[in-house]
């Protein structure tokens, strides 16, 4: 008996499917993925670091929520960032004006269901980004924040911060934030 093969979606389908959708979806390799809820910490992180960068940004750069779309140009992957952060002129991948594409700053809180995804497989689609200068984990269940900054020669380097008296310092956009600010109010796991 033969199968029937599985046929994939273009990006343009998944766009008319999620434009019209109640819920979220990221796409890659012509399939969608549904997003999952999230828990009561990771709310208050995404909260808190939206809020402690958007206070912090100077000039021509903005602190974005998660319901803006990020495209990874190079690869057709659409995501939804927790945070990211673009500066001067936001470009866009069509004329809806949803769709970015030249973040400056990239920050996901790390789920249980999602943490090996973030790390591997999403951060590899991230670092095609050619205005990516910053990928930022924080974990809800201690205290720890990981900082992949982009140097010269496309090399990326990674600091990590443990302790609340510690300030995330992101050069890409001159802006310090005060660990405690992150974490301000939340109930570690």
């Amino acid at each position: 008996m033969a199968s029937n093969p599985v046929s994939k979606l273009t990006e343009e389908e998944y766009l008319a499917i999620e434009r019209a959708a109640e819920f979220r979806s990221e796409f890659l390799n012509g399939e969608m993925f549904a997003m999952a809820g999230v828990s009561y910490r990771h709310a208050k992180l995404q909260k808190n670091l939206l809020v402690e960068l958007s206070n912090r940004l100077g000039g021509d750069c903005e602190a974005l929520s998660s319901d803006l779309r990020v495209k990874v140009s190079a690869s057709g992957m659409y995501t939804y960032p927790d945070v990211s952060v673009n500066c001067g002129e936001p470009l866009f991948s069509d004329a809806n004006g949803d769709i970015l594409i030249n973040p400056i700053v990239i920050c996901e809180v790390l789920s249980p269901s999602t943490e090996s995804y973030d790390r591997g497989l999403k951060f590899q689609h991230y670092r095609t980004i050619d205005s990516l200068k910053d990928y930022i984990l924080v974990d809800q269940d201690k205290i720890l924040i990981e900082h992949f900054t982009r140097q010269a020669g496309n090399v990326w380097t990674l600091r990590d911060y443990r302790q609340l008296d510690e300030e995330l310092k992101i050069d890409s956009v001159s802006v310090s934030i005060p660990l405690r600010g992150i974490y301000n109010r939340v109930k570690l796991g």
